[in-house]
């Protein structure tokens, strides 16, 4: 799949508030007018990574100050992320400095052709995770039992509304075995919604922070899909820190019937050769 190809030409996108397809570069003109932009993914997915790389080089010439959230490295890599984008490592290097392995584990040559993007085009990266010792201790503990100092500058997210503990129900069957919770609303199921949240304030506070950088750029979060979907999880934690002109934008496998309500752009993936 690229851009440069009968894409230009073909109507792949739907919209939640347009009345037929839209081409490529409709999709394009829209997805500008945002602040932040979020484009979903599947983690294990090359063919969306390079979606999501062709939507941020077509969004260029739209809007060309663009800095891209990521999902798959903590905080602490930044000083790693900016020596990269300033050409002062190789990849490999950058690779070993984040420990790519050990924060994110997914195949880096997935995540290759953004990273040579953003360097090649000068565009900013943000680290937007934290570390997940944090997840899993307030998780186990709660906010209460983390001191301010320890929580990476995240503050108290917005708690899950009934739709998001429903949705994440459904995906997970109730979390772990053995300790599975009976419904949304089981208090033992608390502990991974606020696993859940951590993630989900984390990452909108890295894109509300970016898109006040000085000369207003769009921030184009790359995020899993399930911290994204049907307007839950992030885009939640944006509308509770006052963020407003935020759009999504998810992906479809040929044959799928997603509802309209799953993301305010979709894109219908082309078929494999």
């Amino acid at each position: 799949m690229r851009t440069d190809t009968d894409l230009r030409d073909a109507a792949p996108w739907t919209s939640r508030d347009a009345a037929g397809p839209l081409t490529w570069l409709q999709a394009l003109d829209r997805m500008s007018g945002a602040r932040i932009l979020c484009l979903g993914e599947l983690h294990d997915r090359a063919d969306i990574h390079l979606w999501q790389r062709d939507v941020i080089e077509g969004l260029l010439p739209f809007r060309p100050r663009i800095v891209v959230g990521l999902e798959m490295l903590p905080r602490s890599a930044q000083p790693a992320l900016d020596a990269w984008t300033a050409g002062a490592m190789r990849f490999e290097s950058f690779l070993e400095a984040v420990d790519w392995p050990g924060v994110w584990g997914f195949d880096p040559a997935l995540y290759a052709p953004i990273f040579d993007l953003a360097r090649d085009r000068g565009l900013g990266l943000r680290a937007l995770n934290v570390a997940r010792g944090l997840v899993r201790r307030v998780g186990r503990e709660d906010w209460g039992g983390v001191p301010a100092t320890e929580r990476e500058g995240l503050g108290l997210p917005a708690p899950a509304s009934p739709a998001y503990r429903r949705r994440l129900f459904e995906v997970t069957g109730g979390a772990r075995p053995g300790r599975a919770a009976a419904s949304p609303e089981d208090p033992a199921f608390d502990r991974f919604v606020r696993a859940q949240l951590v993630w989900d304030r984390a990452f909108a506070e890295g894109l509300a922070a970016a898109s006040r950088l000085p000369e207003a750029p769009l921030v184009v979060g790359l995020i899993g899909r399930g911290h994204l979907e049907h307007g839950l999880g992030v885009p939640e934690q944006l509308a509770a820190l006052g963020e407003t002109g935020v759009q999504v934008a998810l992906t479809a496998d040929p044959g799928e019937s997603p509802s309209p309500e799953l993301s305010d752009l979709l894109f219908r993936l082309p078929s494999s050769p």
